[in-house]
């Protein structure tokens, strides 16, 4: 991990990932604007399955390496299994953390839970950029489905 450097502003996100989408893309450019660094932390493939009820389409390493190849992306993790790697979170030492638009965070609450584990960053909901009826990985599996499996 690398250390912060002084004065840059470091943005954290944290999400599945599963199939790679324009909506992400939004997502993580309009992260990326709010600070200097953009740190994605990728949920762990057991996460993935305890919150949407099924295995990822993509292996957590596999998502974790689209990631990095994403030049707005500085540095990826892979999270650990269950909810918010409060650990691992205060070791990227955010200024900002970034909650995506379809994610079921209510900021309040995750602030206060980053200050009752000793991290003092912003939480911000980044807003919808793109018609969330297809930017969503279950509504591009469920377009899949429709038109290759019939």
């Amino acid at each position: 991990m690398e250390k912060k450097e002084k004065g840059k502003i470091r943005v954290l996100v944290g999400g599945v990932f599963d199939i790679l989408h324009v909506g992400h893309v939004h997502f993580l450019s309009q992260a990326k604007a709010l600070g200097d660094e953009l740190i994605v932390i990728v949920a762990h493939d057991e996460t993935v399955r305890q919150q949407k009820g099924r295995k990822p389409v993509n292996s957590a390493e596999d998502r974790a390496e689209l990631l990095k190849a994403l030049k707005v992306v500085d540095e990826v993790y892979i999270g650990s299994p269950g909810r918010v790697d409060y650990e691992l979170v205060k070791r990227i030492d955010p200024d900002v953390v970034a909650i995506g638009p379809d994610q079921a965070f209510n900021c309040e609450r995750l602030k206060k839970e980053l200050r009752e584990h000793g991290i003092d960053a912003e939480v911000m909901r980044i807003p919808y950029l793109y018609k969330k009826d297809r930017a969503k990985t279950s509504k591009i599996i469920q377009r899949i489905v429709e038109t290759f499996c019939e």
